[in-house]
């Protein structure tokens, strides 16, 4: 299925613009999406009334026209490549090519995403090509409502996901404790360890990621904290994963807080708070509920049991210290969001929902799903037990 991009043909139309044109290669979320093509280098997307077009290098040339969603793709060869970067040299010839490449689409002005190589518009500027930039992020936004499809994505990373949180458990509800320290295979069971077990698990499901969060005690109480080192008995382990399908390219995230021995009476008490926070934020979730709203229902939840948050206190370095959750698609992070300045949700929104507590006296504490908006509230497209105590 392909997207609805009527909101790009409204941004167009409201700009004056005949087309939106992007310079990247696909690990540009945007370009990737536009295009449905997956190229290292750089190549040109170009949108316009209802299609899409390529111009690619000779070399990308028959994959884009198998692969890609394009009505049309161009390679620079098509326009005298090499001739004109023998003639004027590389940079302005490429930038003739892109010129006449959009005088064929009959496009006189462009808008571009914020982030666009200065060169290629300054180019297509000086040959009378009208060139914009796109502040409101309209591809991005547009990417924020999944289709079936998508959500389908999301939903075989967040399996792979789930084997790898699964691996995680399993390591450490395996490991003995030796002088307050979890030990396995006659070692120290270290954050590094795990991350290990994380990543082969993925590999073995046809994910990946580039890093993980494998954080105990004081480090699980910065939450980006990637964490290093020995596990402790006794202290919280926080593991969050969030890869990326190596077929698909779309994300899963998911957080849950573990914890081998005895929690002391504050921690079980942040994590049972935290549990109900999860939950009121998931009762929050519909249609027409703003990225606010939810926010808000976790923020109460977390005062009224007596914990700062970033609503009662600004400048608050303890407690709930971080926005309720985002989307999650081709990036890990993306729109919507669920925090003060979250907008209103929509069927078809994929968001995370992960209320947190943070101390470095007691340590970290963070659940997190993932959830699909639908037209009568969500589903929960993460299928993992919430339980701190491991046996």
């Amino acid at each position: 299925m392909d997207p609805d991009l009527s909101a790009l043909d409204e941004a167009l139309g409201s700009a004056g613009a005949d087309g939106y044109l992007v310079d990247a290669d696909s690990t540009d979320s945007d370009q990737l999406y536009l295009s449905g093509f997956d190229a290292p280098d750089p190549f040109l997307t170009l949108y316009e009334d209802g299609a899409v077009h390529l111009l690619v290098s000779s070399l990308e040339y028959g994959r884009a026209q198998t692969e890609s969603r394009a009505d049309s793709v161009a390679r620079l060869a098509d326009y005298d490549y090499r001739s004109k970067v023998a003639e004027h040299g590389r940079a302005e010839g490429r930038h003739r090519v892109v010129a006449e490449f959009l005088d064929d689409h009959g496009v006189e002005s462009v808008v571009v995403p914020e982030r666009f190589p200065v060169g290629t518009a300054d180019g297509v500027r000086e040959r009378g090509v009208g060139v914009a930039a796109d502040e409101s992020e309209v591809v991005t936004d547009v990417r924020a409502t999944k289709t079936d499809e998508e959500v389908e994505h999301v939903r075989t990373a967040q399996r792979a996901n789930e084997a790898a949180m699964r691996a995680a458990e399993d390591l450490l509800a395996a490991a003995s404790v030796e002088d307050g320290i979890l030990q396995y295979e006659g070692e120290p069971l270290t954050s590094e360890r795990v991350t290990e077990e994380i990543e082969m698990t993925l590999l073995r499901r046809g994910a990946a990621l580039d890093e993980t969060i494998v954080a105990c005690g004081a480090d699980a109480a910065d939450p980006h904290d990637r964490g290093s080192g020995p596990l402790a008995a006794d202290e919280p382990i926080i593991v969050d994963i969030f890869p990326r399908d190596k077929a698909s390219k779309y994300h899963a995230d998911m957080t849950r807080t573990f914890l081998r021995g005895d929690p002391s009476d504050e921690l079980r008490e942040r994590y049972d708070r935290t549990h109900e926070a999860l939950e009121a934020a998931l009762d929050a979730i519909e249609p027409g509920a703003t990225g606010e709203d939810v926010h808000d229902a976790v923020c109460d939840v977390y005062e009224d049991a007596g914990y700062a948050t970033l609503r009662s206190d600004p400048d608050a370095e303890t407690g709930f210290i971080h926005s309720t959750g985002h989307g999650v698609g081709l990036d890990v992070h993306e729109l919507p969001r669920l925090s003060p300045s979250g907008g209103e949700l929509a069927p078809g929104h994929v968001v995370t929902v992960e209320p947190g507590l943070y101390d470095p006296e007691v340590g970290g504490v963070r659940i997190e799903d993932l959830v699909v908006v639908t037209e009568d509230g969500y589903e929960n497209l993460t299928d993992y037990p919430v339980e701190l105590v491991l046996d």
